[in-house]
């Protein structure tokens, strides 16, 4: 993301970046958004999406943009890739490089901006960023970035158009033009992400959709057996294809490119 008040950048002010710049954010992150039964299911299902998408090696490059506390940085690290995890938030970083020392895994964590990442064209083989594009200031620009340092290949996720994710959307960006502070996060279809990754050079090869229902019904009922009975059914009926979110693509670089 944008560093406030940095010259040339997308955007001067962005709440993103007041957000995940406070201290206390950065410690109560991955128990608000992975905590509980629930939470726990979102944790294991993108750290098997990643290591089903990346086919890692002990040679595998990755950068992870947005890595915020350094979880899918961490899951991949693991794997047996090496591993760049950055972001725009010190206090996010922080928080990752102690959950890499603690898990003992060697991950290199540094500021940088996913609008201008400080990185050669093509220096990694893979680029990965989850939970970036629908916060970001400039998505288009963030997925250039993305592109351009990347090889092979590009792991991206955005809440769907079409999904109750929209909704949710809707409601918080009608609350920020009345004044409060929100996440007043972007949905994206289908299309505009692939066009996008298409202009540089890229193509969607494979993806992955997680929900029907929203995440924070999921959250509110609390019962990982009765979510993934009732997200199982609603996909028989061919409902995740249709209106799934979150969206996990893995894009490769076309051969032409």
């Amino acid at each position: 993301m944008t560093r406030r008040g940095e010259p040339g950048t997308a955007s001067a002010t962005h709440y993103s970046y007041e957000l995940y710049a406070d201290a206390a954010m950065a410690a109560g992150f991955d128990a608000a958004r992975f905590g509980g039964p629930i939470g726990a299911l979102l944790a294991e299902t993108q750290a098997r999406v990643l290591r089903d998408f990346v086919a890692v090696t002990s040679e595998t490059t990755v950068l992870d943009v947005g890595t915020g506390t350094g979880r899918a940085a961490l899951t991949l690290s693991a794997a047996g890739a090496r591993v760049t995890g950055v972001d725009a938030s010190s206090e996010m970083l922080r928080v990752a490089r102690e959950r890499a020392s603690v898990e003992r895994l060697n991950v290199t964590f540094a500021p940088a901006d996913a609008h201008a990442l400080p990185f050669p064209d093509r220096s990694f083989d893979v680029a990965v960023s989850l939970r970036v594009l629908m916060h970001t200031p400039d998505w288009r620009l963030c997925v250039r970035e993305l592109c351009r340092v990347a090889r092979h290949a590009v792991v991206l996720d955005y809440p769907a158009r079409r999904s109750a994710a929209s909704l949710q959307a809707a409601a918080r960006k009608v609350a920020e033009q009345c004044g409060a502070r929100v996440e007043a996060y972007r949905v994206f279809s289908d299309r505009s992400v692939r066009r996008e990754v298409a202009r540089h050079g890229f193509e969607v090869r494979r993806v992955h959709r997680q929900f029907v229902l929203p995440i924070a019904l999921h959250k509110r009922v609390g019962s990982r057996e009765l979510t993934e009975r009732v997200e199982h059914r609603l996909a028989a009926l061919g409902l995740l294809r249709l209106l799934g979110s979150p969206v996990t693509v893995l894009a490769e670089r076309c051969a032409s490119s």
